[in-house]
């Protein structure tokens, strides 16, 4: 019998709406910001405070941003479908201190996991190789670049107005949940054949 693949899957911005951090970051420096204006991941050209006072800010609220961000459109539904048949491994750059906040958060909203991986730093290959992932779920641009050519697998890409900069082959870009659902179920057929 076939082991089941592994996914290996982005929690903020892929499992969490990518607009999550807009309505904090506007409460807090009085901005209007949408996500159509967020043209780089990187957000302190966006923010009209210095990058260090955005920074400290950021990490002091970490914890409520994370309690608070809501699900991305379809990303249950999906995630369930495929927790019998896939294992699904949660790998972040958040920090190990907000595993407790990411796991009530998890629970809260009913989504089954088997890893979560808080591994602070944006640099997912060696979780990746680590974990034999088979296939990535994420949506900052260069992570996905890197890791589908250090790993040699796919990465469904998240479309945002951040990460638009051109992908490789093995990078799927797709809009939503509903169209990574119908990409994997077409890429395992392919493999069924």
């Amino acid at each position: 019998m076939n082991k089941q693949k592994r996914f290996g899957i982005d929690i903020d911005g892929t499992v969490t709406c990518q607009e999550s951090l807009l309505p904090f970051i506007n409460e807090a420096f009085q901005l209007q910001l949408t996500l159509d204006d967020i043209t780089e991941y990187e957000l302190t050209p966006f923010v009209n405070v210095p990058a260090l006072e955005f920074y400290q800010w950021f990490k002091e609220q970490e914890p409520r941003i994370y309690t608070e961000s809501p699900m991305a459109a379809y990303a249950g539904q999906v995630l369930n479908e495929w927790k019998e048949n896939y294992e699904l491994f949660f790998i972040s750059a958040r920090s190990e201190a907000l595993l407790p906040v990411t796991k009530q958060w998890f629970d809260k909203h009913d989504l089954l996991y088997h890893h979560i991986e808080l591994i602070g730093s944006h640099d997912k290959i060696a979780s990746a190789k680590k974990h034999g992932i088979d296939l990535f779920f994420e949506d900052k641009h260069d992570n996905a670049v890197a890791i589908a050519e250090e790993c040699r697998i796919p990465v469904v890409l998240f479309d945002a107005p951040y990460n638009r900069m051109p992908t490789p082959e093995n990078v799927i870009r797709v809009n939503d949940w509903i169209e990574a659902k119908a990409w994997v179920d077409r890429w395992r057929q392919e493999r069924a054949e």
